[in-house]
């Protein structure tokens, strides 16, 4: 009997015991400007509310959270135990689970969200399956959308925060660069896949959406607000400097050059009616 997919274990201690996802998008310039620019994007895509959203690895409901009081009926699946303690404080309900095994039923959701899955799962065959069961519970014309890491977002933030002359730090650079894997073990991160704009399109076809569009999140100043915070120690959420990052950001998404400037890709695709 097969058993049932597992997390890796380094990515468990990371989300329980690293970092407090739950603050991510909230407590730096960059992240604000990940979370602002994701609802943009998404919001476009968005059936009327009260549609039914899956949001699969939604941690602490980060998303979930604004969803809600856009008037969509979430669920939140994740599994990491801490962050189903935290996600029903947003209004969504939650549930542990695996983005490979998903217990929804057939088309049952009107949206189904990736955004952390595709991180984590280093093998194609694994985000393969993935988006197979976001397929599979999303009803026929309903919205999928994926976020990525960019292939080139630890590149940017290294120089951000001049740490690419440490020697492990760009030899990890380099690999990810080369393979797009950050390997289980170094430090820094957790175990990752970085994807290339192109790669993830032909995932998301492959699996059999259509319509598929990557959209950059972040655009290409992400990296000026990281190192400012880093260096100086004072936020600049609420500057001229995050708005013009911003707006630079909405200036180069049409633009699939400026694709690989972004920390991070939004990929949607409907699946056929």
């Amino acid at each position: 009997m097969t058993p049932e997919p597992q997390v890796a274990p380094e990515v468990l201690d990371f989300y329980t015991q690293t970092i407090d996802e739950s603050a991510r998008l909230t407590s730096s310039a960059d992240g604000k400007l990940e979370l602002v620019r994701t609802q943009e994007i998404l919001r476009r895509h968005l059936p009327s509310s009260p549609a039914r959203v899956l949001d699969v690895g939604g941690g602490p409901g980060i998303h979930a959270q604004w969803l809600v009081e856009d008037g969509f009926q979430v669920h939140v699946i994740d599994p990491v135990p801490r962050h189903i303690d935290q996600a029903p404080e947003t209004g969504a309900t939650a549930e542990l689970g695996d983005a490979r095994k998903l217990a929804a039923p057939d088309d049952s959701y009107d949206v189904v969200l990736l955004f952390g899955p595709l991180y984590h799962l280093l093998d194609q065959e694994d985000r393969d399956r993935a988006l197979a069961e976001a397929l599979r519970v999303v009803r026929p014309g309903g919205l999928v959308a994926a976020a990525a890491i960019g292939r080139y977002a630890s590149l940017f933030e290294h120089v951000a925060t001049t740490l690419l002359d440490v020697d492990h730090v760009r030899n990890a650079v380099t690999d990810i660069l080369t393979t797009g894997v950050h390997q289980p073990g170094r430090k820094g991160f957790t175990a990752s896949y970085f994807h290339t704009a192109e790669g993830l399109a032909e995932e998301l076809s492959a699996a059999g959406l259509r319509d598929v569009k990557v959209h950059g999140i972040e655009g290409p100043a992400w990296a000026v607000l990281k190192g400012t915070e880093q260096h100086t120690g004072e936020s600049v959420q609420d500057t001229p400097m995050f708005r013009a990052a911003l707006e630079a950001a909405r200036l180069a998404e049409p633009y699939p050059d400026l694709l690989s400037a972004s920390s991070h890709m939004l990929a949607t695709g409907t699946a056929p009616a």
